[in-house]
């Protein structure tokens, strides 16, 4: 064998663990997201239908098109239950475990929370609160470091968007005290 053919492996010492408890089957998992998506489907046509999904004088009404792409949502999330409810192989299937949930929340979470505070403290400061937490607790990188790059990148976002492209974006208390 030669020195070509030889695979090197390299452990993540992050990765989640093997022997984590799965949390929900894939089986779960179709069934949920199938329901979930009938439940869309149903009222978004009901807010069509009530806008009008016929054809008038000009043309077809506000609810004529999105009324019959909620019935193809429909009929495609009726397809997927009855799937998920015969399907006999993907019952026992493991979606996620717990290792691996706990890892996707450490992205949700932060990203939900981002969404929020861009609300109140603008985009530009929960930008920085985002990527400065990021990189400190997810890439544990060092204070000085994560501070700085988030400084950086959001000031140069400001430059770019506010001054350079007159961009609107939103603005929290920070802003309005230096007068943007």
């Amino acid at each position: 064998m030669s020195d070509t053919e030889i695979e090197i492996v390299v452990d993540d010492p992050t990765a989640p663990e093997a022997d984590s408890p799965a949390v929900t089957t894939t089986h779960t998992v179709d069934i949920t997201v199938s329901l979930v998506l009938m439940a869309l489907a149903l009222t978004l046509g009901y807010d069509n239908w009530r806008t009008g999904i016929a054809w008038d004088s000009t043309g077809p009404q506000a609810g004529y098109f999105p009324f019959y792409l909620s019935v193809i949502l429909a009929g495609a999330s009726l397809y997927g239950l009855v799937a998920a409810l015969l399907s006999r192989k993907e019952a026992s299937e493991t979606f996620v475990t717990r290792a691996q949930l706990r890892r996707v929340m450490a992205v949700f979470v932060p990203t939900l929370l981002f969404c929020l505070a861009t609300q109140y403290l603008g985009l530009y400061v929960a930008s920085f609160l985002l990527i400065a937490a990021f990189m400190r607790m997810v890439g544990r990188i060092a204070l000085w470091k994560s501070l700085l790059t988030a400084f950086l990148f959001t000031a140069i976002m400001f430059v770019t968007f506010d001054i350079a492209f007159d961009v609107i974006m939103p603005k929290g208390p920070l802003e309005a005290a230096f007068g943007y």
